[in-house]
Order: C-alpha cells, then structure tokens, then sequence
C-alpha cells in the first residue's frame, strides 16, 4: 500500500442528501477518500454508489450538505480549475457522431488549454501514452461509434488518463469489457496509483474484483455507508449477508491473499 496520511483526504463529502427530483438516495452521507489510494465502492444495485460518485464529481448538486475538493466546497472552485484535479469515467458516455479515437483522447487535455497556451508537445505526448496503456492507438483514426463497446471503453479511459488529474473516478469501467480486458484495466488502475500517485475511486460490482484491487474499500446499502475501511476489514461474511442478502464463505485469494468471496444461497425472497 503507498504511504499517506492517514487523515489526509483530497476528496470529501459533508452531510451528503442527494435527489433525483423527488427520489432522494442519501441523506445526511459523510464520506472521505483516502489520498493516494484505491477505493471501490461496492454495493447492490440502486444503492447509490453511482449517485454519490457523481455527487463527488460536481455532476450532481446535493440538497444539502456539500463536496470538499482539497478542502474547499467544489461548487466554488472554478470549473477548470476542478477539470484539472479531478477526472471522471462515467457510465454509458456518448462521443459527438463521427469524432475519431484521437480526437476523443485530445478532448482530456481541454483543461489545459488556455488562450495563451495551445497545443503543446506535452498534449501531444499525455495523449499518445494515455493511447498506449490502454492499447488503442491502433484504432487512432477509427470512428469511436464504429468501435464495440469493449474498445469504446478503453476510448474513454484514455481520455480520463489524458486528462492527467491526480485524482480519478471511475464509474462501473469493467462494463463491456471480457474477463481478460477487466483484469488489464484494473492492472493498469492500481499502475496509474502505485507509479503515478494517482487517487482512483471506483464503482464495481465484483468483489473478488474489489478485493483485490482496492486499498480501502466503501460498502453501501439503501443510500447509507455500511462498512469502510481496508478489504480485509470490510469484506466479511457478515457483511456479504447484510448488504448483499447472500450466504457466502471468505477465504483467502490464492493468488494475492485478499479475501475471495465464495457464494453459498441467496437468501429467499422476504427472508
């Protein structure tokens, strides 16, 4: 695990109620994002993972409560200023009609763009490697709409990395992608945080994924943070019970050590 301060958190949230209209999906979440590390947040459908990344990402205005970017209310800083230290994968973008792989990638240097510095060598180099990590660059020139979902996701990614934040929230970034492109963009999360000190966080649904990759780990159930801490803390029997209603045995991950979640039953319904 890298080294951090253990109260040092670039990214927080006070007192979080957050609505969809009438819906509301939190109230009163606090919640804090350890610097230099991998969290994940886990959790069953509609629980409000996703809501809450967004809320983190200003996609979202809170009813009440509020966002702290480096420790300031992130609807006060400047909108490039947050672009610049802060990137978001979302789920399901949609690229504009006909743009190439290129194209999309350059548009995660637009934060660094001002009308006294235009493209420069270093946009140039920042896109080409966030093509390179993600095994794109052979589809430089490929409209983006013509790609499969798998390589549209890699398409994405790049451009997150181009943007070069030293924070990065991903939202569900193993959708579309085989087993094999999962394990590589996770690889290559847990690279962009132990070599480039990046603080990721991320939305997914695997918690063998979960565990494994994550350095602390969220559980959410209803809107509410059941569980928080480091993977062997959190992924418990107890807890898989709780948030997921599933019977299931914890044992260690051959391969890493972590915890491996090994499913038994589902609860029945109403039980």
């Amino acid at each position: 695990m890298p080294p951090h301060d253990a109260d040092s958190s670039p990214l927080a949230g006070e007192q979080l109620t957050l609505a969809y209209d009438a819906r509301q999906v939190t109230r009163g979440l606090d919640v804090r994002i350890p610097a230099g590390q991998v969290t994940v947040i886990i959790g069953p459908n509609a629980c409000g993972k996703s809501t809450l990344l967004r809320a983190l990402a200003r996609l979202l205005k809170p009813q009440s409560g509020r966002v702290l970017l480096d420790g300031r209310d992130i609807r006060d800083q400047p909108t490039r200023q947050v672009a610049r230290r802060l990137g978001l994968l979302p789920q399901s973008p949609v690229a504009p009609p006909g743009i190439c792989v290129a194209d999309l990638v350059a548009r995660g240097r637009f934060p660094h763009q001002t009308l006294l510095r235009q493209w420069s060598g270093e946009d140039e180099h920042a896109v080409r490697q966030a093509m390179r990590q993600t095994g794109v660059e052979a589809l430089a020139q490929q409209p983006v709409d013509a790609l499969s979902g798998g390589q549209r996701q890699r398409v994405w990614l790049a451009m997150a990395i181009a943007q070069d934040t030293s924070l990065l929230l991903l939202d569900e970034p193993t959708t579309y992608l085989d087993i094999a492109h999962q394990y590589e963009l996770l690889e290559l999360c847990r690279t962009l945080n132990r070599t480039r000190g990046r603080t990721l966080v991320i939305v997914l649904h695997d918690l063998n994924q979960a565990a494994r990759y994550a350095d602390h780990i969220i559980a959410m159930k209803d809107g509410e943070i059941v569980a928080s801490g480091p993977p062997r803390e959190v992924i418990t029997e107890a807890l898989i019970d709780t948030v997921f209603g599933m019977r299931a045995m914890i044992v260690p991950d051959p391969v890493t050590a972590t915890p491996m979640v090994i499913p038994i039953a589902a609860k029945p319904a109403g039980s």
